[in-house]
């Protein structure tokens, strides 16, 4: 597993023994990466759910995203995303939570929006649906924003949660991605 392009491009990220984590192929990531850059060049904050080696997040960063957030609930796991900053040199502009992504999302308070959200949940994550929905009812995303979901072709999501329409689909073999944006945004005064 490697950065693709950008800054940290050739850098090789460390994952953890055994099947605990599944990082998203190479091939599955480079087409992801390839949709995204379609839309517009990638900036602003980043947040990684289920970050596992953090490989979504540090990609966004070495693409040209300011700052990243991680959120990873396996200690031993969190250690290594930490090391992959240090690798790449983005420790200076990321931070690991280490906790549940429901737990993470609950306690949101931040003043920060994110401008991209990226989610791999462990393919049979029973609460998938229920964690897009969250995402989109608690405004998490800036308005236009893009929430990215790897899954697998098992899963079927809709194309319309709270907030979220899907733009994109892309299988590729037993990987799948959804992307989509923050719609129906309004402004308060």
């Amino acid at each position: 597993m490697r950065v693709i392009t950008g800054k940290a491009k050739g850098h090789k990220l460390k994952a953890p023994k055994g099947m605990g984590t599944r990082p998203m192929l190479d091939r599955v990531k480079e087409s992801l990466f390839s949709v995204l850059e379609g839309y517009a060049p990638l900036r602003g904050r980043v947040l990684d759910l289920y970050a596992g080696t953090g490989s979504l997040g540090i990609e966004c960063l070495s693409r040209g995203a300011a700052w990243a957030d991680f959120v990873e609930q396996n200690a031993s796991v969190c250690s290594i995303i930490a090391e992959n900053l240090q690798h790449t040199k983005f420790a200076d502009c990321a931070r690991v939570h280490r906790m549940p992504v429901d737990r993470f999302l609950q306690s949101f308070r931040g003043p920060e929006t994110y401008d991209i959200i990226v989610m791999d949940p462990p393919y049979a994550d029973p609460h998938i649906e229920q964690t897009i929905a969250t995402i989109g009812a608690l405004h998490i995303g800036t308005p236009g924003g893009l929430l990215i979901v790897g899954h697998s072709p098992r899963v079927t999501l809709a194309d319309v949660y709270p907030s979220l329409g899907r733009i994109k689909f892309r299988r590729l073999g037993d990987s799948c991605f959804s992307i989509y944006e923050r719609i129906g945004e309004t402004e308060t005064p």
